[in-house]
C-alpha cells in the first residue's frame, strides 16, 4: 500500500531511540498517522513541528498497518508560530479539534480552513475569527452544524443577531428581542452579510463567537465523549482578551 499527499503536522510522539509517530491532517487521506525513521536527527527536528506543511509519502504492507512516512517540507511555519504564545495555544487547540475527526476519512474543507488559519496567526484578531470559523466547520463536519442563514422564527435573512441555544438556528433582531437574555449573540463576522467586512470587530464580538461555538462543541461533541474544552483553547481566549484590553486602554 502506498500513496503521496500534502499534509499538515498535528503532532509528533517519540517512538524508540530515534523514531517518531507523526500525525498529519492530509488533504485526501484525512487524519493519518505514520512512523518516521531518524526523527531525532538535527535535520528532521525542525521539520517535525506542529503547524508545518509537508509532502508526505506513506507506505505499508497492508492498509490497516501504521506504515512509514517520508516527509518533505513545503512550508515551515513552526518557528514563527512558536514565537508568540497565542499562536502556540492556537496550534495546539486546532490539533485537538482535528482529532475529533474520524481517522483516515478525508475532510478537504477542514484541511483548507486549517491552512487559512495557520497562515494568519500574525494578526491576533483575524486568527481568532478564523479559529471560531474552524470550530463551526468542525461542528458541521461532525453532523452538528448551526443554521445561521435565516431566522428560525420568521425566515428573514437580514438583521440576524441572535442564535437559539437549543436549536443552533439564527434569530432575527425583531423576533429575538423579547427573549434576548436567553439567546446567544451572533457576532457580525459570522453573519453572511458582514462576513467579508474585514477585521473591525471588537473583543466582545470575538468573545461572543467563542461562547457560541464553545457551547455547541461542549454539548454535542465533547461531553458525549467524556471530554471538555482543551486548556489550549482557554489559553488562546485569554491571550485574545488581554490583547484587546490593551488596545482599548487610551
Amino acid at each position: 500500500m502506498e500513496w503521496s499527499d500534502e499534509g499538515i503536522i498535528l503532532g509528533v510522539r517519540r517512538h524508540g531511540e530515534a523514531g517518531a509517530i507523526v500525525e498529519l491532517l492530509t488533504r485526501g487521506h484525512g487524519r493519518h498517522l505514520g512512523m518516521v525513521r531518524g526523527a531525532a536527527s538535527a535535520r528532521m527536528r525542525p521539520l517535525l513541528q506542529p503547524g508545518n506543511s509537508v509532502l508526505a509519502s506513506w507506505r505499508a504492507r497492508l492498509d490497516e498497518h501504521l506504515g512509514y512516512y517520508q516527509l518533505e517540507a513545503t512550508k515551515m511555519r513552526a518557528a514563527t508560530l512558536l514565537a508568540s504564545s497565542h499562536a502556540v495555544y492556537g496550534v495546539t487547540h486546532l490539533a485537538s479539534l482535528a482529532r475529533l475527526l474520524p481517522e483516515r476519512d478525508p475532510h478537504e474543507e477542514i484541511y483548507q480552513r486549517l491552512i487559512l488559519t495557520l497562515d494568519d496567526f500574525d494578526d491576533l484578531g483575524i486568527a481568532a475569527a478564523h479559529l471560531i470559523r474552524f470550530e463551526l466547520a468542525i461542528l458541521a463536519e461532525l453532523g452538528f452544524g448551526l443554521d445561521l442563514s435565516a431566522c428560525a422564527a420568521t425566515g428573514a435573512t437580514t438583521e440576524l443577531v441572535y442564535v437559539s441555544p437549543k436549536s443552533g438556528s439564527a434569530v432575527s433582531r425583531s423576533a429575538g428581542e423579547p427573549w434576548r437574555d436567553r439567546l446567544l449573540r451572533l457576532p457580525p463576522f459570522l453573519r453572511e452579510d458582514e462576513a467579508e467586512s474585514g477585521s473591525g470587530w471588537s473583543g466582545q464580538d470575538l468573545f461572543d463567537g467563542f461562547e457560541l461555538t464553545g457551547r455547541f462543541l461542549l454539548r454535542n461533541v465533547l461531553e458525549p465523549r467524556g471530554q471538555g474544552h482543551s486548556d489550549a483553547r482557554a489559553g488562546f481566549i485569554n491571550a485574545v482578551t488581554r490583547a484587546m484590553a490593551r488596545v482599548a486602554i487610551p
